[in-house]
């Protein structure tokens, strides 16, 4: 089978760095970023929120190939800012983002608990009418 294994789709191999910038010369203000180890999941969320960021000209990304596990992202800022400087800005307000997300979640959750725990214990009136008010 052409497939990799499983654990070469996530793993980096010795030596391998997560992440590249190379200096686009055909475009001011722009570079190409290769990020190894990613697929749509992440050049989706990365060019989206890119778009938004307001000294951002253009973000896209791209995967070569479905068994290579690269992602290669284009920034094109205003000159205000880096492309690595809008990289990092968005991939830290992801973070920052989706650590609230779960910590929302967490407490949802922990409501819910708390909340069929008191069903399941009688509620009002010590369970009458099968927990039902």
């Amino acid at each position: 089978m052409n497939a990799p294994d499983r654990f070469e789709l996530f793993l980096l191999q010795d030596g391998e760095k997560k992440i590249e910038e190379k200096v686009f010369t055909g475009m001011s203000n722009t570079s190409d970023f290769k990020i190894l180890k990613e697929d749509h999941t992440l050049g989706n969320l990365l060019a989206e929120h890119l778009k938004q960021a307001p000294h951002v000209l253009m973000a896209g990304y791209k995967i070569a190939h479905p068994n290579v596990p690269e992602l290669f992202i284009r920034i094109q800022t205003d000159g205000s800012i880096t492309p690595r400087e809008a990289l990092v800005g968005a991939c830290k307000q992801l973070v920052a983002m989706y650590g609230q997300l779960g910590r929302e979640f967490q407490k949802e959750l922990a409501l819910r608990q708390y909340a069929d725990q008191g069903e399941q214990g009688g509620g009002v009136n010590g369970g009458a009418n099968g927990g039902h008010y």
